[in-house]
């Protein structure tokens, strides 16, 4: 038999998604093809669409609903429900969190999570369903709140539908942005399918292949899908824009680059970590003129600076030849180590996932039904990064000053009133992720009633999520326990690990360099493993049906209950819990279980119908009690209305409130102290510097100096203290408010539809973390300083300027704002060639603006770098016969980062008035495919080209916005350049 889904090759956009909402239902009522017996089947026919819990006869527009096909990702070159997701205009507009994000910045879920945020209200705020019910979290570390997309196979999934407006009355907690509904694949048959895609330059390469097999019985159904998706590796080396960091600023009044040429290249200075060098802290030498000590490893820089002036006085510095004086400033800086070219850029991974539906029929009223997921993923990470310890040189201590042989004997040839720095470079920064998850649903579902006007369903939806997390560490102790010791540490232990001490040849220039010998590796590097597990629990009951007449026809309703158990315990590394991981936090066990219980109901009244200019006018209200014991109680409630008033035209609109009751994480994270540096968080040290190269805005700059700190403060520790923990029993739940409002026409004798909608919520109480550097940094650009909140959340030591305390751990800041409009368009015609397919999408966003504390000023995000208020789709597509041409464009509007806080356009650089590039173009990604089909052999095949301009990331200037290399890292961005790719299928 061949796979019914044959007869589904050809169908146009606006046809087949219709088509396709009316053939599956979110809760699978819809009786399978093939049944011997049509009257033992127990559905009515009726569906049950995503947005409403009430079985309607049609879908129709009474709700902003988006239905995109799974199969429109393998004309595009993508292999994920992830990614075609993050592609819609709802999510395109704002930061989305794939592998490069996951694994460049800490996000909740773990390096190679890949979650959604609709409408840019994060991926905690959407709530994510398969098949109509909830689907757990997966992930590692104590952050594990959304649904990963990496757990869900793509050729399982037939489409996806995404509510475009808060339900959380509907659905509870987490459905304050929208609804993400999966609906898996059914039918007769099966498919065997191949896919691999080649960058045209080498890395990021991906290949997937599958099979899947459905059979329909008498009595049931069942459906079988096994995956197996792979990424190689995309290192930071393998793509020229990512590579070297320059300054890349201009003159102010001309398009002259004004930048540092390092002298050994020719070329402009790449300056991304500084690598290899002695950092100074001096105390009145003479002939001291730069704070850090480079090393000639090529002996060439004595042709670009001077060496160390001579020792006149005894607070003057030497060093052993080969070594000379630079600073953050110098053209000749070592700031691109080989090691940056080997970063992974998007890490290599891996999932495996089989995935099994089925139903059977024990009566013409009841059928029972059970869904089984599991996926186990593995993703891999390669780093670098620096590291330091704190020495004295030969002849110097904080007691007796400059005194022969008063320093550390481990020094010799540097002398004078400086103590030392030494500030090495690793390779040593590399992760292992394995997520094992697995989901199971069974349940119960019916009719009853006279002629079976009443339906019910009954299900239990459990999942696990079980993660380890190996990190790549250096050992505390045995760098901390030797902090400005006067000598040698044989015969002594570490006091963590116990092992014997090993003195660390920390001022030789190639250890400084990564070249570290293995005795050396296996003293201060290791290896971490923790471990999170996550397991949810929902048992769910709901009933529908007719209830009473009215005016326009029969008012129906749904009531129902759900009861939701989540718990975590995540278990950091046995060097984390000890806080022995150099350079990272110290963390407890995150362990904790929070309870919901909710009863819910919606009804649905058709006011009036075929009356003049009212074809039908329905009511819709909904109302939901949710108990969270350890969170608070609260009822949500929404109304909606929709007017069909002839002529293709309908009008809707809803308004809602949603309740989201706190994650675990943010409840339960346990206490975790890290020790950012002085240097990463204060905006006051070295202003006058930092102020020239960028590194702070004017106005930090003024209320430093507004605050009492010199031009040329340099700290006066080595890091602060930062605090960090979940808020049980401080944090309240977020409430939140949306207004959607829309127009829908689809006329009559042409293929067209035409919908536009007007979106705006307003989340009050929103629970986050802001970061360390954000709270320090945040006071000092405020408008507000000294009396924005945000001050008042670290302390500063009295005597000498040094931040003690940052205060970070969760906290309700005050409210978030977003509003924006959704246009799309789809229209099809038949042509003397084929059928011609025309489909757009475009969301422009108003406002996307946060207000962190009571009484801060508010922040607008909106139109930012990453934050474009105009995203657009656009599909043509050309079918003719058994073949079509596909082209699809992706457009990503503007963003100009120089309404940002901490983002100063203009500077003065080489003694020139300059600016920095803070300011992205619109840029449209191409991708053309051409698909074939064999009918009779079951043969079909797709090939294409994804970015076909081959179009890179815009490039920002330093300090203008978040970018790797020179150009703007956000995920809206494409990093792998042009693409083909290949996909090919056997339906049996």
């Amino acid at each position: 038999m061949k796979n019914d889904n044959e007869k589904n090759w050809k169908p146009n956009p606006l046809s087949k998604a219709v088509a396709l909402a009316l053939a599956v239902t979110s809760v699978n009522v819809q009786a399978q093809e093939g049944s011997d017996d049509d009257e033992d089947v127990v559905d009515s026919g009726k569906i049950v669409v995503t947005g409403t819990r009430i079985r309607r006869d049609e879908m129709n527009d009474t709700v902003p609903l988006e239905v995109i096909v799974a199969d429109d990702a393998i004309d595009r070159g993508l292999t994920t429900v992830g990614q075609l997701l993050q592609e819609s205009t709802l999510a395109s507009g704002s930061a989305q969190i794939n592998s490069a994000i996951s694994t460049a910045f800490v996000t909740n879920g773990g390096q190679g999570a890949e979650t959604l945020s609709l409408r840019g209200l994060g991926a905690n705020r959407t709530l994510v369903l398969l098949n109509g019910r909830r689907a757990g979290p997966a992930g590692t570390r104590g952050g594990v709140s959304s649904f990963d997309f990496n757990t869900i196979p793509l050729s399982g999934v037939e489409r996806v539908e995404i509510l475009k407006d808060g339900a959380s009355s509907l659905y509870g907690s987490d459905a304050v942005a929208g609804v993400v509904n999966i609906i898996t694949k059914e039918g007769d048959g099966g498919t065997i399918e191949g896919f691999t895609s080649q960058p045209a330059d080498s890395g990021g390469e991906r290949s997937r292949i599958s099979a899947t097999w459905g059979k329909t019985y008498s009595k049931g159904s069942v459906r079988i899908t096994a995956d197996y998706d792979k990424q190689s590796e995309l290192a930071r080396g393998d793509r020229d824009f990512y590579a070297c960091g320059e300054r890349y600023y201009f003159e102010a009044d001309s398009n002259n680059r004004n930048t540092l040429i390092d002298p050994r290249t020719g070329q402009p200075h790449c300056n991304d970590l500084p690598w290899g060098h002695v950092w100074l802290y001096d105390y009145g030498g003479g002939n001291f003129t730069g704070n850090l000590a480079q090393f000639d490893y090529d002996n060439d820089l004595g042709q670009y600076i001077d060496p160390i002036g001579p020792a006149v006085d005894p607070a003057d510095i030497s060093a052993p030849p080969g070594w000379f004086l630079v600073n953050g400033g110098s053209p000749v800086l070592n700031a691109d180590h080989p090691f940056e070219d080997l970063q992974s850029f998007v890490p290599e991974s891996s999932r495996a996932t089989i995935l099994a539906t089925g139903n059977y029929e024990f009566s013409d009223r009841v059928e029972g039904y059970a869904e089984v997921l599991v996926n186990r993923r593995k993703t891999t990470t390669n780093g670098y990064r620096q590291f330091w310890t704190y020495i004295y040189n030969e002849n110097f201590n904080f007691v007796d000053g400059v005194t022969p042989g008063g320093g550390s004997s481990l020094s010799a040839g540097w002398t004078g009133a400086q103590w030392l720095s030494p500030t090495a470079i690793t390779d040593h920064n590399g992760s292992q992720i394995d997520v094992d998850y697995t989901r199971f649903v069974a349940g119960l579902k019916g009719t009853f009633g006279e002629a079976d006007r009443w339906y019910w369903d009954v299900s239990l939806q459990h999942s696990e999520s079980d993660g380890d997390y190996a990190v790549d560490i250096i050992y505390n102790d045995a760098i901390q326990d030797q902090w400005f010791a006067y000598g040698s540490c044989a015969g002594q232990t570490t006091s963590v690990n116990g092992v014997p001490c090993q003195d660390v040849p920390w001022l030789d220039p190639q250890f400084l360099a990564g070249n570290i010998s293995q005795a050396d590796r296996e003293y201060l590097f290791g290896v971490d493993v923790g471990n999170t597990q996550f397991e949810q629990t929902t048992i769910e009951g709901v009933i529908t049906g007719d209830l009473f007449e009215v005016p326009g026809g029969w008012s129906a309703g749904a009531f129902g209950f759900q009861y939701q158990k989540d718990s975590i315990l995540d278990t950091p590394g046995p060097q984390t819990l000890a806080a022995n991981s150099w350079g990272l936090s110290s963390a407890g066990i995150t362990k904790g279980a929070i309870e919901s219980y909710a009863v819910f109901g919606e009804i649905d009244m058709p006011l009036l119908a075929d009356l003049p200019a009212v074809e039908e006018l329905n009511l819709t209200l909904s109302a939901r009690y949710t108990d969270v014991p350890d969170a608070g109680s609260d009822t949500t409630y929404k109304a909606g209305l929709a007017w069909k008033i002839g002529g293709g035209f309908t009008v809707r609109g809803s308004f809602g409130t949603s309740f989201r009751a706190p994650a675990l994480f943010e409840l339960f994270l346990a206490d975790q102290t890290a020790f950012p540096g002085q240097r990463a968080v204060d905006p006051c040290i070295r202003i006058e510097d930092n102020l020239e190269d960028g590194n702070i805005s004017q106005l930090q700059y003024d209320n430093c100096i507004a605050d009492g700190f010199a031009t040329d403060y340099a700290g006066g520790a080595i890091s602060a203290t930062s605090i960090t923990g979940g808020g049980f029993g401080i944090l309240e739940s977020e409430t939140s408010e949306s207004n959607v409002w829309g127009v829908v026409w689809r006329p009559e004798n042409i293929d067209l539809s035409i919908s536009f909608d007007y979106f705006d919520y307003k989340i009050e109480d929103e629970v986050t973390q802001l970061g360390a550097a954000t709270i320090v940094r945040g006071c000092y650009n405020s408008t507000a300083f000294p009396v924005d909140p945000l001050c008042a959340q670290f302390d500063r030591d009295p005597l000498d300027g040094r931040i003690t305390n940052i205060r970070d751990s969760f906290i309700n800041i005050a409210t978030q704002d977003n509003s924006g409009y959704d246009l799309r368009i789809d229209y099809s015609r038949e042509v003397p060639w084929g059928t011609l397919n025309i489909s757009t999408e475009h969301t422009y966003q108003k406002e996307s603006s946060r207000v962190l504390l009571e009484g801060s000023p508010a922040v607008d995000f909106n139109g930012t770098v990453g934050e474009p208020k105009h995203t657009g789709n656009l599909l043509v597509k050309f079918d003719r016969n058994d073949w079509y041409v596909s082209w699809f464009t992706r457009f990503v509007g503007r963003g100009d980062n120089s309404t940002l806080a901490g983002v100063s356009e203009e500077l003065t650089f080489n003694g020139i008035p300059s600016r920095r590039i803070v300011r992205a173009p619109g840029i449209a990604y191409h991708t053309l495919s051409y698909g074939y089909r064999h009918a009779e052999s079951g043969w079909s095949g797709v090939i294409g080209v994804r970015n076909l301009t081959d179009k890179e990331p815009p490039r920002l200037s330093r300090g203008g916005g978040t970018r790797a290399g020179n150009s703007a890292f956000y995920s809206q961005y494409d990093s792998y350049g042009r693409t083909y790719f290949v996909n090919l299928k056997y339906d049996f």
